[in-house]
């Protein structure tokens, strides 16, 4: 049985429209035959799919009309549709939305298909898929082993074959620990891309909706689908694009930070992805994990347990008997966290963020183990504490550093199982990640699904439309205007200098304080430090559109001969500025003068 893709589902309707209703009859199929019962809390009744189907081809008859005609898909049931109950896995929580989540309404705009709403762990509590009273869904390749949580059916029902995508949430790696478990892709966006509006929350500060796929560009064809700014919701924020070089540095795990909890073939399939993706051309860089380990365990240890409680305090004290065993007792433990503790608390995050960020300037992007080790349904109910803790390991800090992630299959064990690792990135880095994250999948031939079906990579994007500058002073990495150019989709290209006959001075009354580079042939001076910036060509207008007098773009020659555009400065502004050139470049300049 073929997993749903978008390709083949768009092949079938363009050879005939009314393939529509033999896809919905299949999907019908699929489901009834399938011998999990845990993966839907609801469905839609089958002749109210067939009536949407109906009701599509009626109003948009070309299948070509809408992004997502005719796409079946499933909800993970924290996530409101018009008309239909949202448990979040307890029932007598539940309630019939009266309106579409934000993600469902864009959905069904775009003639998606909603199938039914996923088992998940109780309140998106839980990484392990095995905390919900409508039963635990089972990983595709084994069903002894967990299918991972919260975001457990979506994951399932992708995997299996039954929709072509669904929609997770991830808080603490909900939306990855299920597509690593399961053989498929997971699409965790920055937080606040796509809106949560109409989403039950678990900890509202860090939740993304998610995006379950069989491979990558399905994946972030549907977040494009779902993603953009909506006013309702508090922690939304408008798309940016920070890009990322086609050849990366990649953060790797040290050998004493390789943590797997005894499972020697996981971490041997850890080493395996690290050797693909120097075979990719990617660049591995150690780095030190333990800031981000720290940062991982404030949202289970620390005072963020308090905003799970936050979310459900009233119903808590209403019904406590309502809650999972588990559930209750984790949520319950919040209480003995203070006001004093919460802040004392985002005191820590702070100080560990700056740590982080330091780190990260030796990466560009990670490469981690989704999850170190997959447990059985049996080891999980018997320990759900404590090996759920495991599961997230190097999946719990990302939220709090509002990254982007992808994750991807990455092989499998000897016993059948199989393994993921995730791409993460800065910030907006969502569409860089892709082509990265899409060529790793293809290359691992580990396919996708219970069926691991054959995927293809996607091209990076062409080079060919992007120019070159070079910056000096306030643009570079690290310094307080370097977000021009990565908000803008830039990406650092490479670390130089300048050829020996330029002079930098430090310009009077700038804020920020700004150089200015000189050319002065004759000059024989030491070359002075500057980075060479990768701009795609319509940011780059924008960019050089915006900078200020006495500022402006000429060629800069370089140490190497190359003429590259870059920063000049007007010669009339030199009047009160120093001459900094001895100190080598900007950077020496401040540091010198701190």
């Amino acid at each position: 049985m073929a997993l749903f893709t978008l390709d083949s589902l768009r092949a079938r309707y363009a050879e005939n429209p009314e393939n529509l209703f033999a896809v919905v009859e299949e999907v019908l199929a699929r489901i009834d035959a399938c011998d999990d019962p845990a993966i839907f809390i609801s469905r839609v009744a089958p002749d109210d799919l067939r009536a949407a189907a109906r009701a599509l081809f009626s109003r948009a008859p070309d299948p070509k009309s809408l992004p997502l005609w005719g796409v079946p898909y499933a909800v993970k049931d924290n996530i409101d549709v018009a008309g239909m109950a949202t448990t979040a896995a307890c029932p007598d929580y539940a309630y019939v939305a009266e309106k579409d989540a934000a993600v469902v309404a864009r959905l069904r705009a775009a003639g998606a298909l909603l199938v039914g709403k996923t088992n998940l762990d109780q309140f998106a509590t839980g990484l392990n898929g095995t905390r919900s009273p409508y039963g635990a869904p089972r990983c595709v390749f084994n069903r002894d082993y967990v299918s991972g949580g919260s975001s457990s059916g979506s994951a399932v029902a992708v995997a299996r074959g039954l929709v072509a995508f669904s929609l997770g949430t991830d808080t603490a790696g909900s939306g990855r620990v299920p597509a690593a478990f399961n053989n498929i892709v997971g699409i965790k966006p920055t937080p606040g891309l796509v809106p949560s509006t109409g989403v039950v929350p678990a900890c509202r500060s860090l939740d993304c909706v998610s995006v379950f796929a069989a491979d990558v560009a399905d994946g972030v064809a549907l977040r494009r689908v779902i993603e953009g700014f909506d006013v309702d919701d508090g922690y939304s924020v408008a798309p940016a694009r920070v890009g990322l070089p086609p050849r990366p540095r990649v953060g790797i795990l040290s050998a004493g930070e390789r943590e797997f909890y005894g499972d020697a073939e996981n971490e041997k399939l850890y080493a395996q992805a690290v050797a693909l993706g120097e075979k990719l051309g990617w660049r591995m860089v150690e780095f030190d994990y333990a800031p981000f380990a720290e940062i991982a365990a404030l949202l289970y240890e620390g005072p963020w347990l308090a905003e799970r409680l936050a979310a459900l305090e009233m119903f808590l004290a209403q019904k406590p008997e309502a809650f999972e065993p588990t559930v209750r007792g984790l949520i319950e433990s919040a209480r003995k966290f203070s006001a004093g503790d919460a802040f004392r608390g985002h005191y820590r995050l702070q100080d560990l963020l700056r740590a982080a960020e330091r780190e990260a300037e030796k990466f560009d992007v990670m490469l981690l183990p989704t999850s170190p080790i997959q447990h059985t349904v049996a080891a999980m109910l018997a320990d759900p504490v404590r090996l759920n803790v495991q599961l997230g390991r190097y999946t719990n800090f990302v939220n709090f550093c509002r990254m982007a992630a992808i994750a991807v299959p990455a092989g499998f064990r000897g016993d059948g199982l199989p393994f993921g690792v995730t791409l993460i990135g800065p910030p907006h880095s969502d569409e860089a990640l892709a082509p990265l994250a899409a060529a790793f999948h293809a290359a691992t031939g580990c396919g996708a699904g219970f069926a691991r079906e054959k995927i293809a990579a996607v091209p990076h994007p062409p080079l060919s439309d992007r120019i070159d500058i070079v910056v000096v002073g306030a643009h570079l990495a690290g310094q307080p205007l370097n977000w021009q150019l990565t908000q803008g989709g830039g990406w650092l290209a490479e670390a130089t200098r300048t050829a020996p006959d330029y002079r930098l001075f430090a310009l009077a009354n700038t804020t920020p304080a700004k150089p200015g580079l000189i050319h002065e042939p004759g000059f024989a001076g030491p070359g002075l430090e500057v980075e060479v910036w990768s701009l795609p060509a319509d940011a780059f207008g924008r960019f050089v559109d915006a900078i200020p007098a006495p500022l402006g773009i000429g060629k800069v020659t370089l140490a190497d001969g190359r003429r590259v555009a870059g920063f000049l400065c007007e010669s009339h502004a030199l009047a009160g500025a120093r001459d900094i050139t001895d100190f080598g470049g900007w950077r020496a300049f401040l540091a010198g003068s701190a």
